[in-house]
């Protein structure tokens, strides 16, 4: 019986530093050749992308460019998804590092545990001393709020995966990805699919690298997003799976309160010392291997992570309650059955 058709879906926009690299993990995968396509939607891009990605076609018809206009990453994932030939769509990240052994991981998990999504735990690598302390930050559950798809040692049913692995046919009952999400994409797709009835796995097996932030600069902007993108997705789906999501916007609320309200006033320096030696003695226990000047960086790492994401949750809100941008969610057509066997 022939293995599954995998199709690599990958966005990319001004990419020349690292399409090829990850293009030749793919390559490099252990599944076999004759099993996989490789789609990149590119946004246009005006650097060498578009170049080296026909160079590569050239040399790899398996290698094809999709145009992605809308630039969004979660717009060129459904292009990808309709142009996908795979019964199986793997999403896939240019910055990121992929064992040799992921798509393989991918498929055989997703037929072991009938999930209709699979993927692995998001684990992050460091170049600096930065990345080394949010790394170790990202580690502890002050950092990530206990998120399972953030822990490489678990191992089960989940609510959402970092990446993933989809049946086509998903695609078909749930809608594809929201065009217009800027962020969070993956989590609003995983909480319709969870809704529908559908499951998804976190295995050990499927592993997968990542390169965090490297300042505290890109690290706040990146996390502000984030939060406006949990804000969207809970207005426009008027639920979350778990609390998780509304921690850091909780917090804020929280902190905020006791600064502007004088009746609170007297308890504000116990909370915010509260606080502070929470997470200071955790920087101590995740960061202890990083030496004194990584313990004090896990320190401003930890406030960092909540302050942003909790400012941007309520910017979101505000943002999306006044001017709502979601529409009625496209489906997959349901594709000729013989299209799924052709390479």
């Amino acid at each position: 019986m022939a293995l599954p058709l995998v199709t690599i879906a990958m966005p990319a926009y001004n990419e020349e530093r690292f399409i090829e690299t990850c293009i030749r993990s793919v390559q490099a995968q252990d599944y076999p050749r004759d099993r996989i396509e490789i789609l990149v939607a590119d946004g246009r891009s005006t650097d060498r992308t578009r170049e080296i990605l026909a160079e590569l076609s050239a040399a790899d018809p398996r290698i094809r460019m999709v145009d992605n206009p809308e630039r969004l990453q979660a717009a060129g994932l459904n292009r990808l998804i309709r142009e996908a030939r795979g019964e199986i769509v793997v999403r896939m990240d240019v910055h990121c590092e992929y064992a040799p052994t992921y798509v393989r991981a991918c498929v055989e998990t997703m037929e072991k545990t009938g999930a209709d999504n699979v993927g692995g735990a998001q684990r992050a690598k460091a170049k600096n001393a930065f990345q080394q302390a949010l790394c170790a930050a990202l580690s502890s559950p002050l950092g990530v709020g206990g998120a399972g798809y953030r822990d490489a040692s678990k191992e089960g049913f989940v609510d959402t995966v970092f990446l993933g692995a989809f049946k086509k046919k998903i695609f078909e009952t749930i809608g594809l990805y929201d065009p217009k999400a800027i962020t969070n994409e993956d989590a609003e797709l995983n909480q319709r699919l969870l809704e529908s009835g559908g499951k998804i796995y976190l295995s050990r097996e499927i592993e997968v690298h990542y390169y965090p932030r490297d300042s505290f600069k890109t690290l706040a902007k990146q996390y502000y997003k984030y939060g406006r993108g949990r804000a969207r997705t809970l207005l426009k789906l008027r639920r979350f799976p778990t609390i998780r999501p509304a921690i850091p916007f909780l917090m804020v609320v929280g902190g905020a309160t006791l600064l502007v309200l004088p009746p609170l006033w007297p308890i504000a320096p116990a909370a915010f010392a509260a606080y502070a030696l929470a997470t200071g003695a955790e920087a101590v226990r995740v960061g202890g291997p990083l030496g004194a000047g990584g313990i004090a960086t896990v320190w401003g790492i930890l406030p960092t992570l909540h302050i942003s994401h909790g400012i941007g949750f309520a910017a979101g809100l505000v943002r999306y309650l006044r001017e709502p941008d979601w529409a009625p969610l496209e489906k997959l057509e349901p594709a000729p059955r013989a299209q799924l066997r052709v390479v």
